[in-house]
């Protein structure tokens, strides 16, 4: 027992005289004059509607991962029991400048007739909207004040790490003013939200109400906006996500000058590249944005994309997933002449590529077009049962009078197609691209590929979609 006694004596000894074992940093003593000096800029938001009525959402218990956004993460405003309006929800915002302008997320104010901004003082001003951005999920409101408000400034979200020190502000279940504290968990989570998904992570705990309030660092810098958590039971379960500083201020300097956010477009839709389909394209590893369709008349049809491309850089930047294609697309400025190489039948191309701004009716369709299609192996066949396109069937399975290809009429369930995520209905548009137009043809290529992917461009629902088959096993 001595040694170890030795041994402690000497840390402690040795550490205060600047030599042998190092000295830990000093515990963090906490956040009180942050919190005292940043809190009254996080106010409370509350809306009206028109007169509706709501039912309670089903509370039943979950044994698996949720199935869709909305079993994802829940919003943190609404009350649970069922209402005749009108309509009062509870949300948070962050004012961001002294003159009264404030962010919050797009669906606390989404469905309001009115809204009402209550400050830390009690105080309460009638606020309007300056512009929103659905796809972002955050909107940008207005109070005057007959006085300078109290306001939290921006940081720089990009300098974020996972294990940072944050601070969540807001008012969960409409309590009033709240703080909690934690760490940033991870960085650029994709929630399949939208094609713009670039969440912080937190373990800082935030509730119902939180929704539109202030994330920000130890310096009391604004880091991101409180917006969805992962939940089974409609409470906080410890994950919880932010929208970045960095894509707050860009939204608020477009929303400012036009009201409306303004990003560039491409106009194609894309998928990743998964291993299989890496495979069929020749490709050595799965990165990259394939090109499962170029939108007529768009940018990208100007320039020359072909459906079948696959996009490997972006002004320079390497594309390691798909997904970053969308966003650095959008942030670009409209009219600039981007470059960007793609793999094209095995070869790289260099393309350039003027940026328009998105129209509206695109912004649905331009950047995901499909997630993953997994696909395990069967060589001697698709196990398709298929059928000439005529209009009987392209009546039958409401495809538009022009679509041309082989229909899907049936598939064996163990088959390499099935396992593909082919679909009964879907018009085989090509094989290894090479253009199809009867059954014939099909079966031709099929017979011809020794390789054991088959790479399919099939036609979905009037959308295009290429999936990669595996004969191998």
């Amino acid at each position: 027992m001595a040694w170890r006694w030795l041994l402690l004596w000497l840390g402690v000894w040795s550490g205060g005289l600047g030599f042998g074992l190092p000295v830990q940093a000093q515990p963090l003593t906490g956040f009180a004059d942050m919190v005292e000096r940043i809190g009254p800029a996080v106010v409370n938001i509350s809306t009206e509607a028109r007169p509706v009525v709501t039912a309670a959402p089903e509370q039943s218990p979950r044994s698996g991962p949720p199935t869709s956004l909305e079993e994802f993460f829940r919003n943190f405003l609404e009350s649970f029991p069922a209402q005749r309006s009108p309509a009062n929800s509870l949300g948070s915002g962050v004012i961001i400048s002294p003159d009264g302008y404030l962010v919050t997320n797009y669906h606390v104010i989404a469905r309001a007739d009115a809204i009402k901004v209550t400050l830390l003082d009690d105080t309460e001003l009638t606020a309007k909207v300056i512009g929103s951005d659905e796809k972002n999920d955050l909107a940008l409101l207005k109070v005057d004040a007959k006085k300078p408000l109290a306001f939290i400034r921006l940081g720089d979200s990009d300098k974020v790490r996972a294990g940072d020190w944050v601070v969540a502000l807001g008012n969960p279940f409409g309590l009033g003013h709240s703080v909690s504290a934690g760490i940033i968990s991870a960085r650029g989570r994709d929630l399949g939200h939208g094609p713009y998904d670039d969440f912080l992570q937190t373990d800082a705990a935030v509730n119902p109400g939180s929704s539109g309030g202030a994330l920000v660092n130890a310096h009391g810098e604004l880091v991101g906006i409180n917006t969805a958590i992962f939940t089974r039971a409609g409470g906080y379960d410890g994950v919880a996500f932010a929208i970045p500083a960095n894509t707050v201020e860009r939204t608020v300097k477009q929303l400012k000058q036009f009201g409306q956010p303004i990003r560039g477009w491409l106009g194609v839709q894309i998928q990743p590249v998964t291993t299989e389909i890496a495979a069929a394209l020749g490709l050595k590893e799965r990165h990259g944005a394939l090109v499962a369709s170029v939108t007529p008349n768009s940018p990208a049809a100007a320039a020359g994309f072909r459906e079948g491309d696959v996009i490997l850089t972006y002004q320079g930047q390497a594309l390691n997933e798909m997904r970053q294609l969308p966003r650095l697309v959008a942030d670009t400025k409209i009219g600039t002449k981007a470059k960007v190489e793609v793999l094209r039948a095995g070869q790289r191309l260099p393309l350039t590529v003027q940026i328009a701004q998105m129209p509206s009716q695109a912004e649905a369709a331009e950047p995901t077009l499909a997630r993953r299609a997994e696909s395990k192996a069967e060589r001697a066949t698709l196990g398709l049962e298929l059928a000439d396109l005529n209009d009987l069937l392209r009546q039958q399975f409401m495809l538009e009078g022009g679509t041309k290809g082989v229909v899907v009429l049936g598939i064996n369930r163990r088959s390499p197609a099935a396992e593909a995520n082919v679909r009964v209905g879907d018009v085989i548009v090509q094989i290894n691209q090479q253009p199809v137009a009867t059954v014939a043809d099909v079966r031709r290529l099929v017979a011809a590929d020794k390789d054991d992917n088959i790479l399919l461009l099939l036609n979905r629902r009037g959308q295009n979609l290429f999936v990669a088959v595996d004969r191998s096993q």
